[in-house]
């Protein structure tokens, strides 16, 4: 009689294998945790310690955010030549620098500087992650790479955000001024950890991928290669609806909630903990039970459950007040599910589709969707918002709905 062998507690988990890349995971987790620091803070900064008005506040950090729209595009050909660990660790340490700047800016320019130097940090570091996951990554491992990184940022976003609302409690900017001092040293210390980190199971391919460059790269004509490729394009745009997609945590849910079903401000907290706790707890099995199916296919669900999720969120507009708390937690649980069935196989095949001679200009025009999709959204979703509740929920719905032929159409392509 033989006994079956269990697989290891590591697959069963669906997780990668880590060793000796702890210096990434932490990482990737120290610069989650610095964003989770000051992502809901930063015009309660300024607005406490500055005598400016929250509208010149809020136009400054605008005027940053589309100045360094352009940066994915800078960083591409610099990860193209120097690779994703160097660029993703300078784009660290810019962000360090900073944010020390936050405690000297006192007028709208300097407001500007330290937000536009702070926002070229994220794209830098951001558009270099996916080229971290690549070196990183063992021969088939790569969805679970990409599901890890996810999950580390949950959970390094949701322990910075609880960490940053104690410190903000109070009328008085002690706590504030903690608060960007914490978040200066946590991107200061990410930096150190990626500098320090050595890929070495991971150089022979870097260096084929250099050599390719070499002989390729640079005479093909770089940018203008990307923007031949159709299936890059196509991918780049139906990743549109998951970016807008996503914006609902940050931009949309709160005011939803409590500018139109007129419900308490809690609810909208409690949701966006059941994103945290629920993604950090089931991203990696989740990405490992899809493993066999085409990371399209699994893309495509993604954006069908997505689309369920926002037609529950648009119908509690108009249900009876007793199933509507029970209707948001329904709708997030499922919009949960969209983002760990869709999230680690749409970077797959950011990564897959992507000319390696020219990843980092490919990972750039990728990156852009991402920018895009965050310099609109505030605006189109509150404007949408001001004509009815459910009709951001319902452009959501459709834009969705929309990707799935976009996704198959790429499998056809291919």
């Amino acid at each position: 009689m033989t006994t079956a062998t269990l697989p290891p507690l590591r697959d069963r988990l669906g997780l990668p294998q880590t060793a000796g890349r702890h210096r990434l995971i932490g990482a990737h987790l120290v610069d989650s945790l610095g964003t989770g620091l000051i992502l809901a803070f930063t015009l309660v900064y300024f607005a406490r310690t500055t005598s400016l008005t929250l509208a010149a506040i809020g136009a400054a950090v605008t005027t940053a955010r589309l100045v360094a729209l352009p940066t994915a595009i800078a960083v591409g050909p610099l990860i193209d030549r120097y690779g994703a660990r160097p660029v993703a660790a300078c784009g660290n340490a810019l962000s360090a620098l900073a944010y020390g700047g936050f405690l000297l800016a006192g007028q709208v320019w300097q407001i500007v500087l330290v937000c536009l130097l702070a926002q070229i940090g994220h794209v830098s570091y951001w558009t270099s992650s996916t080229g971290l996951v690549v070196l990183a990554s063992a021969e088939g491992e790569r969805t679970r790479w990409f599901a890890l990184v996810q999950t580390l940022r949950n959970t390094g976003m949701g322990l910075g955000g609880a960490l940053g609302a104690v410190l903000v409690a109070g009328d008085g900017t002690g706590g504030l001024r903690a608060l960007v001092v914490l978040n200066a040293a946590s991107y200061a210390v990410a930096a150190g950890l990626l500098a320090s980190w050595r890929p070495a199971a991971t150089v022979p391919a870097a260096s084929a991928a250099s050599a390719g460059r070499t002989a390729t790269g640079e005479r093909d004509g770089g940018y203008r290669a990307v923007l031949r490729d159709r299936r890059y394009l196509l991918l780049v745009v139906v990743h549109l609806a998951f970016v807008f997609g996503s914006m609902i945590i940050s931009m949309l849910l709160a005011v939803y909630l409590t500018e139109g079903l007129h419900r308490e401000a809690w609810l909208a907290g409690s949701l966006l903990v059941l994103n945290g706790v629920q993604v950090v707890l089931t991203q990696n099995a989740v990405a490992r039970r899809l493993e066999r199916f085409r990371p399209t296919r699994v893309v495509a669900a993604g954006a069908l459950l997505n689309a369920l999720s926002f037609g529950l969120f648009a119908l509690m507009a108009a249900a009876p007040g007793w199933i509507v708390t029970a209707g948001l937690f329904t709708a997030m649980a499922v919009f949960n599910l969209a983002e760990t069935v869709a999230t680690p196989y749409a970077e797959e095949l950011s990564v897959s589709l992507a000319d390696p001679a020219r990843r980092g200009r490919y990972l750039a025009v990728y990156q852009l969707s991402w920018n895009t999709g965050q310099a609109v959204a505030p605006a189109l979703l509150t404007l949408l918002l001001s004509h009815g509740a459910a009709w951001p929920w319902l452009f959501l719905l459709v834009l969705s709905l929309a990707a799935v032929p976009g996704l198959l159409r790429l499998e056809r392509l291919g």
